[in-house]
């Protein structure tokens, strides 16, 4: 039973949200979810919206009473916002900083310098998860493509040749690694260890981003094969400055959470004593809030003071970068609210049934629930908080490392096949000036490569540890 429902229970009021049978329950969840495809995809309407109102109608399709679907989707909205909307805003400040102060330029020429010919894919890879790690995906889209675009045409490489590899290293890094939303959010439902998941995220990542990005980007190129479009080559953000941050210290500011939280890990599996001074320095140190804070306040001394801005510039460049993650908030939020209403009204309780009946192993099991509500709802985040909610209790008996795993499980299931209901997907065909079907035979074939290599590169990972 969930907290939620323990105090209801002691303030004397209605009985719970609970399971009106298996076949009711399943009828509710994918009329509910029915509901939030067709207000984004048909309506157009907003992702918060869409989830509020299809949260609202899960509930009454299950048969529970409005007040109570109403208390667990606001009390599943603000337990999410507050466990990451801080870390969302810290990670949103650290983008810009990286952006506007030109050390995402530099960290890009520089090891465009060193590259060239074959070398080149492995580049963009490398690229795109170095500035991937503290970026929204869409962010690192925006901060990429005129990357992806300049060296495409300048080198005269085909376009889906770099294009795939960056692409791969972003959608890696914000589906299994955090301090992105999506694996945090898991990470807290699920109640797994941040450093183990983080270095087993590390590990399943990759072989995932090799495969899905320089070798995948071979056929795609053959598949698709288009020019950059002149059009959507921007300005980059460095031309105009003066001078710009070393790549040495941009990229030991972009890593330094990264290596803050795998500190902590490293230090629980060596010393394993609460009581020791140094497991309780990196204790505090190795949280996420405590990380990314270290590392915005790092940056605006290594990133935005090294490219010359005075105090008030600083100042406008963190309120700007907060202003554009509203939208992300609330849909983070609202994916929460929809995940706490399927875990009140008894749907928890529905999987775990089904699961002893299917005698389907717990990792694939989050995969295949992550992969329905990633196709159903189009939203990589909305799929890993509402698989992790769902699946949750069977992690109860779990080790510390198969909680890890089963973390990365769903975040693989959440990046399988995206289509026309992800915001993502129209991203990358207006920058790239693709078609709809050239965009699926590259992105949306990437994407679920994705998705299953890391599923196996889990499930093998299972079998050793």
């Amino acid at each position: 039973m969930t907290s939620l429902n323990v105090e209801m229970l002691a303030a004397g009021a209605a009985e719970p949200i609970t399971s009106a049978g298996n076949a009711r329950l399943g009828i509710a969840v994918l009329a509910g979810i029915a509901v939030i495809v067709v207000l984004i995809t048909r309506f157009k309407l907003h992702a918060f919206l869409a989830l509020t109102i299809g949260s609202l109608l899960l509930g009454a399709f299950a048969g529970a009473p409005l007040g109570d679907t109403i208390t667990s989707f606001t009390a599943g909205l603000g337990t999410t916002v507050a466990g990451v909307g801080v870390l969302i805003a810290l990670g949103a400040i650290l983008g810009k900083l990286l952006a506007d102060s030109g050390g995402a330029d530099q960290i890009v020429d520089t090891i465009l310098a060193r590259a060239s010919g074959r070398a080149m894919p492995w580049a963009m890879v490398l690229i795109a998860s170095v500035i991937g790690l503290p970026l929204f995906f869409e962010v690192g889209i925006v901060l990429l493509i005129p990357v992806v675009l300049l060296v495409a045409k300048r080198g005269n490489y085909s376009l889906m040749r770099i294009g795939i590899p960056a692409l791969a290293g972003l959608s890696v890094m914000h589906g299994l690694i955090p301090p992105h939303p999506g694996p945090l959010v898991a990470i807290d439902a699920i109640g797994a260890n941040l450093g183990v998941t983080l270095a087993l995220g590390l590990v399943v990542a990759v072989p995932t981003v090799v495969i899905a990005g320089p070798l995948f980007s071979r056929y795609a190129a053959r598949w698709v094969d288009i020019p950059a479009p002149d059009r959507m080559i921007p300005q980059r953000a460095s031309e105009d400055l003066d001078r710009r941050p070393g790549f040495g210290a941009t990229v030991a500011t972009v890593l330094l959470p990264v290596v803050l939280m795998l500190v902590k890990a490293l230090v629980e599996i060596v010393v394993d004593d609460p009581e020791n001074h140094l497991q309780r320095v990196t204790d505090i140190v190795g949280q996420p809030l405590i990380a990314l804070l270290a590392a915005v306040l790092v940056g605006m001394f290594t990133l935005g003071r090294a490219a010359g801005f005075t105090r008030g510039r600083l100042s406008s460049t963190v309120e700007s970068s907060l202003a554009p993650i509203a939208g992300v908030l609330l849909i983070v939020g609202a994916g929460g609210g929809f995940k706490q209403t399927l875990i009140d009204i008894g749907v928890g309780r529905m999987i775990l049934d089904l699961s002893e009946n299917w005698s389907i192993p717990a990792l694939l099991l989050g995969w295949l629930i992550a992969v329905a509500i990633r196709l159903a709802t189009g939203s990589a985040t909305v799929a890993t908080i509402s698989a992790a909610g769902l699946v949750a209790p069977l992690a109860a008996d779990m080790s510390t490392t198969h909680a890890a795993l089963l973390v990365l499980a769903i975040g693989a299931g959440s990046l399988f096949f995206s289509h026309v209901n992800d915001a993502g997907f129209w991203l990358v065909k207006e920058y790239f000036g693709m078609t709809v079907g050239q965009t699926i035979k590259t992105w949306s074939v990437m994407e679920t490569i994705i998705s299953v290599c890391g599923i196996v590169f889990v499930l093998l990972l299972s079998l050793v540890l």
